[in-house]
């Protein structure tokens, strides 16, 4: 997967890659080059005190130095400018990935963990790229070259090569070993983190209510320990890793120093040639230090980018159909057809034989105790999921065979928990049709009730709203995103429980605003409150996720006792 998601970004950037390769290769050969130049300095120059000869070399040797630093300078740069691409490519890829995933989709990850994806996992898929553009042609060249050109130098001294090299490979094999599965289990933990975090700040206000304060502490010190314990684990293998690559490195060096004495004694080598020998020495030593060190990073980012790819080899399971329905026979019409719904994983169905149609300009109530299934009915109009059996139509065509965009166009939804975006309370109206006027939206609060309140605002529509609406009651909330899906100029307004924030004279202003205003509109709303239905055309009561009554509040009275139940428990006997 890991081979898979780098070549798939970075052959966007082939060329700042074939720029890398270059440069590290010049640099590299730069730097196998400097040893030999300094021990003809030592030995032709020195030796002989010829002054001239050592400050041609030298001079040579600076220029040498000075490409080799322009060289690094410049392929570290487009190493950070092709990596830095690859992971813009990637985030923009996953984060349009999940916006088409379903209600299911995001389940199925969940939302810490897509977050982590998106930024922790692929920030180690681009760290890897940086450095691997760095390193993957300076770290086998400077080992490689540096071996043949130590053997060109002193064969008499080849054998501590033979010794130390196998010694670092045996070194690093087990240490990253041991690092495997500890990556995989760091990134699991990071989405752990991410998930109580983000459940802690969403649920703020119940944690408050309810005095759990510290025991949610304590909840996300245990895996906020478990994360540092486990990135310990991780470091000590980093701390033992590099002193023990140094001290092999300098017990070879030392070697060198006494083995080499030894020949220059008898005669068999010059000590030029025994300083270059050890920084060919140095440079093999580094090499493998460098490969060890991406080794060490490539599990990490393995373990990323196998996480980043089943994100993006996800397949939605709200499919788009290729050549969707884009002009809709009967617009504004809903039509349920023996539609059954089961979530994943689950043994019993939500749904089971749900049929009932709305006409164009009806308003069809759906009422029933909590957990018998009104959200998941409502979710089924706008397809945040499909249906498990039956069909759903909207504007007489089944849902999974309309074009997303025109059904999504067609149908606007107010949510049982308002979302408002950070930003103004024009730039929340108009998020469903940028075009809008003032004077719509003006119209559109006044038919939300909403008109009085945002007048009241310092700034009117240019009032700022926080992330979530947080700065807004809940109440007003409701209505900036009633009059949000009524900017939206549907031919459906389906309401989830979208009145429940209301008083009851807001709310019977509000509705009758709706009915007078917008009489071409189907109105498809989720109540709890029977007092908000009794006008309905028609009222859908649900029971156990099975329809237990369909018809006006009159004649349910009459035929249905849980709707019967439902009444008497919120207006009395006699109502």
């Amino acid at each position: 997967m890991l081979g898979k998601i780098l070549f798939r970004y970075l052959a966007r950037y082939w060329w700042l890659l074939l720029l890398v390769v270059v440069l590290q290769f010049a640099g590299v050969m730069a730097s196998l080059n400097l040893p030999q130049i300094n021990a003809d300095i030592i030995n032709k120059g020195v030796a002989k005190a010829d002054i001239s000869y050592i400050w041609s070399r030298g001079g040579f040797m600076l220029l040498v130095s000075l490409g080799q630093i322009v060289a690094s300078i410049l392929a570290t740069l487009f190493a950070a400018r092709m990596a830095m691409s690859a992971g813009r490519d990637i985030r923009a890829d996953v984060f349009a990935r999940v916006s088409g995933f379903s209600e299911r989709e995001v389940s199925q990850f969940g939302a810490g963990s897509l977050i982590t994806r998106n930024t922790n996992d692929v920030q180690q898929v681009q760290m890897l790229a940086m450095m691997g553009a760095t390193m993957f042609v300076t770290a086998p060249l400077l080992a490689i070259g540096g071996i043949i050109y130590a053997i060109q130098t002193d064969v008499g001294l080849s054998w501590l090569i033979a010794v130390s090299v196998p010694l670092l490979l045996i070194i690093a094999v087990l240490i990253i070993g041991r690092m495997v599965p500890l990556f995989r289990a760091n990134q699991r933990k990071i989405d752990n983190i991410n998930s109580i975090m983000r459940e802690q700040l969403t649920g703020v206000r119940v944690v408050r209510a309810f005095v759990r304060e510290r025991i949610e502490e304590r909840r996300f010190r245990e895996v906020n320990t478990d994360l540092m314990l486990l990135g310990r684990n991780i470091g000590s293998l980093f701390v033992l890793m590099f002193p023990l690559f140094m001290l092999v490195l300098n017990v070879t060096i030392v070697a060198v120093i006494w083995f080499g004495g030894v020949e220059i004694n008898a005669g068999n080598a010059e000590v030029g040639t025994i300083f270059a020998f050890m920084q060919y020495i140095g440079q093999i030593m580094m090499g493998i230090i460098m490969s060890s060190f991406m080794a060490m990073m490539i599990p990490r980012a393995a373990v990323s980018a196998e996480r980043v790819g089943q994100v993006l080899d996800a397949e939605s399971s709200m499919t788009r159909p290729t050549d969707g329905v884009k002009e809709f026979p009967a617009p504004g019409a809903v039509a349920f057809e023996d539609v059954e719904f089961t979530y994943p994983g689950a043994e019993v169905p939500v749904l089971t034989g749900i049929s009932f149609r709305a006409e164009p300009g009806e308003t069809v109530a759906i009422i029933g105790s909590t957990g018998s299934g009104k959200t998941t009915l409502v979710s089924l109009i706008p397809r945040l999921f499909d249906v498990t059996g039956g069909a759903v139509a909207v504007g007489g065509t089944d849902v999974r065979e309309a074009d997303v965009d025109a059904l999504w166009q067609s149908i606007g939804l107010v949510p049982q928990r308002p979302f408002l975006f950070s930003g103004t309370v024009a730039s929340n109206l108009r998020y469903g049709r940028e075009d809008a006027t003032d004077e719509e939206l003006w119209a559109a609060l006044e038919i939300a009730q909403g008109k009085d309140f945002v007048a009241e605002m310092p700034k009117g529509l240019d009032a700022p709203i926080s992330q979530g609406g947080t700065n807004v009651s809940g109440g007003q909330r409701q209505r900036l995103a009633i009059a949000r899906a009524i900017v939206h100029q549907p031919q459906i307004l389906v309401f989830d429980d979208s009145f429940s924030a209301l008083d009851l004279t807001t709310d019977a202003r509000l509705r009758q605003a709706l009915w007078r205003e917008l009489p071409r509109v189907t109105k498809i709303v989720v109540a709890q409150r029977v007092s908000t239905i009794t006008d309905a055309d028609r009222i859908v009561v649900l029971d156990g996720g099975t329809m237990v009554g369909v018809g006006t509040h009159e004649q349910l009275l009459e035929t249905s006792d849980t709707y019967r139940e439902i009444v008497e428990s919120q207006l009395g006997v006699d109502a």
